[in-house]
Parts: structure tokens; C-alpha cells; sequence
């Protein structure tokens, strides 16, 4: 690699190192920018000029009222320090996410603040293929209409999907609520758009979000386990989002829990989702053909009575919601064994009924064995998978859209004395 490669490449670390810090917060000073990058004073001046030159920053009050400058012999305040913080109309991010008969399209200012979202509601399993690009372009379409002159120009898309997406964040390999397999919507978005457009997998979307809201609880490993009406899973390990050698991967809901069980949505049998999604429990409690899926979308309202008829005693329904945590009980024990364990989030509707299934997920983790180290698995709940899925997308698109911001190579400080 030639130095010329390398400067550049240390001077995009740089930028995105400075961008994050003030997405982390806003308005910053290059002083405070300089402690919370551990770049020297002169890359920072250096990076920060070249952004407020191309828009992407502005100069802003800083939070406290105060002026930030030194106090002099008589009590009065010096020059004070000019605070930075992002520029809201310098680009604008689509934010598009794909569940569960339901499409969705945020638009997202520079800053971060969502400008308006768009729904619509269909049947996923019913589109063609050639629908769902169509659908996506005119739902960000029909948003950058509503958004006028309020939302700046249009600088990358992001795109969110229920099911299993390649490694590359390109096109979807497989959804359970799609019946179309190795779906190429980003050539749709990017041709339409002249954007580029990234493709990722709904579970890591909300463990990014989780990052990004709770650092002080997700820092270096963590997984967020989705309980819906399918059970995906978000990993990270040492700070690093996981994915596999071909696709998202991380399918907790997809691990073998019993074999030549009961029928997965994904075609295979004994899944720990053929037990814990919401149709496998609302299968077993019914009395349901474990041989048979169902069909039809088993919404939040039936499985909330559900949960309530296993609260007031109702045996089968008891029984559906201990299936459903062994199985998922037993898939974290082999979690652990194999990567040690670690804070793990539970998200989605199936929180609502997360005290009924506390005690067996524990009781199947078992006892510390040898070589575990840990005493007792550390859960937190959230129900609101959505607002997490688009939160995630959106620091996601941000994030992508930080990295391809190409400035003027004007020199980035003494930091690039560490190249020699």
C-alpha cells in the first residue's frame, strides 16, 4: 500500500472519529472534540474546517449558554470557543424497513432527527417479485414528496429486513414472511435514487440501536434475541457486529432444538422458533398439527390473551409458554458454552408474557458448570421492536453515510506523523 493510500485511509478514520463523537453529542468545541477523539489539536482543526467548508457542520451555542473562554483578571470572560455540531440540511438518509406485512419509509436529516415516516400496510407473502423494489421507490418517493423543502438531498438509503441478508449488504437471501428467495431490491432504490443503498438484517439493526441508546449496559458483547412471531438474533462480540462468511447469519431462532421436532416457517423441523415464535406457541396451545405453520399473521392482541390465559391457569397455554422457554433457555446454554456469557436483550411482543417464561429459560440454562463464568445470565426486556429496528437503521445509514464523505486533502494535522 503506497503512503498516499494510507494517509487517506487515516484521514477517513479521523473524519469518522470526529463525525461520531459529535453524533454522540452536540454541539462539541474542538477542544472537547480533541479529548473525545485522542486525535492532537491540529487534526481536529484540520478536519473540522474542511467540514464546515462543505456544510456538514455548523457552528453552534453550546449547551450550557456559557462562552467557553478563559476568565481574565477582571472577572470578564475571554474570546470564547466556537462550538460544532452537525448541520441538519447537509444530507438527508432514507430509512426503509421491511416486517411483517408492513413497509416503511423515514427520512432522516444529517443530525439525526427523523423529518416524517410513511407506512403502508399489505400482505408480504402475496407481492411479486418484481414488487418489491416498485414499492420501496414509491413509498421514499411519496415521503420525499410529503417532506418538500424540509428534508435536504437524498445521500444514501438503508434498508432493513425480517430475514436473512448477505454478508455484503446487498440483496436478501431468504424471509419467512416473503415467498421470493435472493431479492436484489437495492439495484431499484439506487437506480431510482442515484444513492447508494445498504441491506442489513432486522435483529442486528435493534442490537445496534441498543448500542447506541444504552453504551453503559451494551459495550463489547451482547446479543438482542427478537420474540415475535419469528425469533431472530442480534450479536455482537468485542464491539464488533456479527456476521457470517456469507450472510447476516446469527440465527438463534434457526438452532436445532429438538430433532425431527415440530415444523419451522423456514422448512426445517425441531427450530428453536418452531417452539418460541409466536405461532409455534400459539400452535401447541391451541392443540395445533406441529407438522403445520399457520398462515395467517397471529397478532399482539391473540397472543396477549394467550399469555393471559396461561396466567389465570389455563394448563395448555401454561405448557405452550414452558416449551418456548426451554427451547430458548437450552439455545443460550449452548451460546454460552460456546462464547462465554454475556447481557442479552429480549425484545419484541413476546416481553409481555417474558415473566411466564423467566423461570424455565434460567432453569434450562442450568447450574454454572466448569469453565462458565458466570453465576447468573443478566436479561433486559424492551417491547418495542419497531422503534428499536428503525433506530438501528438509521444509525446504520448515518454511519455508512459518514464513511463515504470524500473532503479536500488538505493535511490532517501531526497524526499522520504515526504513518512514518
Amino acid at each position: 500500500m503506497t503512503l498516499i493510500a494510507r494517509s487517506d485511509d487515516l484521514r477517513r478514520e479521523n473524519q469518522r472519529r470526529i463525525l461520531a463523537a459529535l453524533r454522540a453529542e452536540s454541539p462539541l468545541s474542538r477542544t472537547e472534540l480533541t479529548a473525545a477523539t485522542g486525535l492532537s489539536a491540529s487534526t481536529v482543526t484540520a478536519i473540522t474546517s474542511a467540514l464546515l467548508v462543505a456544510d456538514y457542520l455548523v457552528e453552534a451555542p453550546r449547551k450550557d449558554n456559557s462562552n467557553g473562554g478563559d476568565i481574565g483578571p477582571l472577572g470578564r470572560r475571554g474570546r470564547p470557543q466556537v462550538a460544532l455540531a452537525l448541520n441538519p440540511r447537509a444530507a438527508t438518509i432514507g430509512a426503509l424497513t421491511l416486517t411483517l406485512n408492513r413497509l416503511s419509509a423515514a427520512l432522516v436529516d444529517y443530525s439525526g432527527s427523523v423529518i416524517l415516516e410513511v407506512v403502508e400496510k399489505l400482505d408480504t407473502l402475496a407481492l411479486a417479485r418484481e414488487e418489491f423494489g416498485s414499492r420501496f421507490v414509491a413509498l421514499l418517493r411519496r415521503a420525499l414528496d410529503e417532506a418538500g423543502s424540509s428534508a435536504g438531498p437524498l445521500r444514501h438509503v438503508a434498508l432493513t429486513v425480517q430475514g436473512v441478508s448477505d454478508a455484503k449488504g446487498t440483496r436478501v437471501h431468504w424471509s419467512p414472511i416473503l415467498s421470493h428467495r435472493d431479492l436484489q431490491i437495492d439495484d431499484d432504490l439506487s437506480d431510482a435514487f442515484g444513492t447508494s443503498v445498504s441491506i442489513a438484517n432486522d435483529a442486528n439493526m435493534i442490537a445496534t440501536a441498543l448500542k447506541a441508546r444504552e453504551p453503559h449496559v451494551y459495550d463489547q458483547s451482547y446479543a438482542a434475541i427478537l420474540l415475535s412471531h419469528g425469533i431472530g438474533m442480534g450479536l455482537v462480540l468485542d464491539g464488533r457486529p456479527f456476521n457470517g462468511i456469507l450472510t447476516s447469519a446469527a440465527e438463534f431462532g434457526h438452532m436445532c432444538h429438538i430433532p425431527k421436532g415440530a415444523l419451522c416457517r423456514c422448512g426445517r423441523h425441531g427450530c428453536i422458533e418452531a417452539y418460541a415464535g409466536d405461532y409455534g406457541i400459539w400452535r401447541k396451545a391451541t392443540g395445533g398439527d406441529p407438522e403445520v405453520v399457520p398462515d395467517w399473521d397471529i397478532d399482539r392482541e391473540t397472543m396477549s390473551a394467550l399469555a393471559e390465559q396461561a396466567k389465570r391457569g389455563d394448563a395448555a397455554a401454561a405448557e405452550a409458554y414452558r416449551s418456548a422457554a426451554a427451547a430458548i433457555g437450552h439455545g443460550l446454554r449452548n451460546l454460552f458454552t460456546l462464547l462465554d456469557p454475556f447481557p442479552i436483550a429480549f425484545v419484541g411482543s413476546g416481553v409481555l408474557a417474558f415473566d411466564l417464561m423467566e423461570p424455565m429459560i434460567r432453569s434450562s440454562l442450568g447450574r454454572k458448570g466448569i469453565g462458565l463464568a458466570y453465576d447468573d445470565a443478566e436479561f433486559h426486556c424492551y417491547e418495542n421492536d419497531l422503534e428499536l429496528t428503525l433506530t438501528g437503521t438509521i444509525v446504520t445509514g448515518l454511519t455508512a453515510l459518514d464513511r463515504s464523505i470524500i473532503l479536500n486533502k488538505e493535511p490532517a494535522g501531526d497524526d499522520y506523523a504515526k504513518l512514518g
